[in-house]
């Protein structure tokens, strides 16, 4: 990976936080979902979520997503020929999925994720239960799976 490609990471995780920090959480117009599409946009990839407003609870979220043709958001980032990688690897721009339980529904959760963009020096981006503003600059603790965002632009 070349040094201006590190830039242009650093600089469209920069832009995410910009853009969602000021949003507070709200299924189907301010998620994870559509936090890191906008993040992959930035970085030149083609990314297809369902309408916004379209789904506001878990359940019909993950309903929108199977009528993309994906049992699970991992899947769908997998689809997009994004590279799996140890979390303990990830490079500001890189996406994390952290752990995620809604009302104890772990079958959802599981299927849902909560995805967040790395920051760099150990940190991501993205919305937390205990800061209910927009999304935050947070440590993860536990993180599930990652993935390589090498820019195509």
């Amino acid at each position: 990976m070349t040094e201006h490609a590190l830039i242009l990471r650093a600089r469209a995780a920069q832009a995410t936080l910009d853009e969602w920090k000021a949003r507070a959480f709200r299924l189907g117009d301010a998620d994870c979902a559509r936090l890191v599409a906008s993040h992959l946009r930035r970085l030149g990839y083609s990314v297809k979520l369902p309408p916004a407003r379209s789904y506001r609870t878990p359940r019909s979220a993950l309903i929108a997503l199977r009528k993309l043709g994906h049992q699970t958001v991992p899947a769908m980032l997998d689809a997009l020929g994004l590279e799996r990688i140890a979390p303990a690897a990830a490079l500001a721009g890189d996406i994390i999925q952290m752990r995620w339980t809604e009302d104890g529904r772990d079958d959802e959760a599981d299927s849902l994720a909560a995805l967040t963009v790395a920051m760099g020096n150990g940190r991501v981006v993205g919305w937390h239960e205990d800061a209910p503003g927009g999304a935050v600059v947070m440590q993860p603790l536990d993180m599930v799976a990652a993935w390589r965002v090498d820019p195509r632009n």
